[in-house]
């Protein structure tokens, strides 16, 4: 049985056992929390890991044996596999166990952190449940020790031209419009926004080339972009990933 296989037999075994149920004031046991829950379960499958919570759970698992892995969409959780652990770093984190399911700690039987009784009292408290995306914000897999890890990607960068959005960036670089996620995970950017003369690290480039390209967008697609915006109350790039989305 491999290390991620163990990690999803014990995650799964918590959440079928309603003596376990959902409190940060017990979260190491036998209540737990969302992040507890999935560090418990790779160290009982004998992972040392030392962080205990979703702000340090990123760079910690990646200091145990951890990557991000290639192929993985995160909105359909296409490419995933068991054992994959789903983290947003500020709120969540869930653990992929396979045929579209996750396991996870969502809440205490009053939909709250505290102040619940011990155990499952909902039998939903900890649950394996069909995947969404919460979202996430990376998806980490263990590298097996008889597997080598794969070596890091080369990266590059990219200088912001005018009318130039994430989503337009990723599918002349990538050919992968959809991996405008990735750009924005490397630069640390929220709601796609960007600005001319930004330079982006580009996960995946050339290693130390600076990648120049002017790409115009007509102003009239601009403008319509904006309007769509104001109109939602959404960010020019939510207004991009919408129209996106409704073509696919």
């Amino acid at each position: 049985m491999t290390t991620a296989e163990k990690a999803v037999q014990w995650a799964v075994g918590i959440a079928g056992d309603d003596s376990h149920g959902y409190d940060q004031s017990s979260r190491w046991g036998p209540d737990y929390d969302c992040s507890s829950l999935v560090i418990s379960a790779y160290k009982a499958a004998g992972v040392p890991l030392q962080s205990t919570y979703t702000g340090n759970m990123w760079q910690d698992f990646l200091n145990h044996g951890f990557i991000v892995p290639d192929g993985v969409d995160l909105r359909t959780g296409a490419g995933l596999q068991a054992g994959d652990v789903l983290l947003n770093v500020k709120n969540h984190t869930a653990m992929y166990v396979g045929n579209g399911r996750i396991v996870h700690a969502s809440g205490n039987e009053h939909g709250g952190a505290t102040g619940g009784m011990p155990g499952d009292q909902t039998g939903k408290e900890i649950s394996v449940t069909g995947y969404f995306n919460f979202p996430w914000d990376v998806v980490l897999r263990y590298a097996e020790k008889d597997e080598p890890a794969p070596s890091p990607m080369p990266t590059g960068t990219y200088i912001v031209q005018t009318g130039d959005t994430l989503w337009g960036i990723a599918e002349r670089l990538y050919g992968d419009p959809w991996k405008y996620h990735e750009i924005e995970l490397a630069n640390g950017i929220r709601n796609a926004m960007i600005y001319p003369g930004q330079v982006l690290i580009i996960p995946g480039a050339d290693g130390g080339s600076t990648v120049t390209m002017t790409v115009t967008m007509k102003a009239v697609t601009a403008q319509m972009l904006e309007i769509m915006a104001r109109g939602n109350g959404w960010t020019v790039g939510q207004a991009i990933d919408k129209v996106m989305e409704d073509v696919r």
